[in-house]
């Protein structure tokens, strides 16, 4: 199972040339940029780690390149995203995000059932990769 969130989800990986065309255009554009870590991908976990500081004020896509490479390096099973923020309105609104690293075996999720009062029936989803303990996911 291949995990389809993010902006170019559906697209096959891109290269380092076109993910530095992309953080080249977010610059362009005056956005923010941050590089963001996880073993579990499940599309509601807003908690993703980040890797360093958000990069304020870069004019150079080398740079977030070698941040890039260096968060790979650090976590080569993890998946990780490269997200970019417009603060025009005031707050940091997330305006593009893909993923530019995952593992070489992904999972995927499983359906759980659930019933609730008078015999309704929840359905959610977690990923299975949760089963494993942090670190030792993939």
């Amino acid at each position: 199972m291949r995990l389809t969130q993010g902006t170019f989800s559906f697209l096959p990986d891109l290269t380092d040339e076109q993910i530095s065309k992309q953080v080249s255009y977010a610059m362009n554009q005056k956005w923010a940029i941050n590089i963001e870590y996880t073993e579990d991908p499940h599309p509601r976990n807003n908690f993703w780690e980040l890797w360093g500081l958000p990069l304020f004020d870069i004019q150079d896509p080398a740079k977030v390149m070698y941040e890039i490479t260096n968060c790979r390096k650090q976590h080569p099973t993890k998946y990780i995203k490269v997200n970019a923020f417009d603060n025009t309105r005031g707050v940091e609104s997330c305006v593009l995000s893909f993923i530019i690293n995952r593992p070489s075996y992904e999972p995927g999720f499983e359906l759980v059932r659930t019933e609730d009062i008078g015999r309704n029936q929840k359905y959610c989803f977690r990923s299975y990769a949760t089963e494993k303990p942090e670190n030792s996911r993939y």
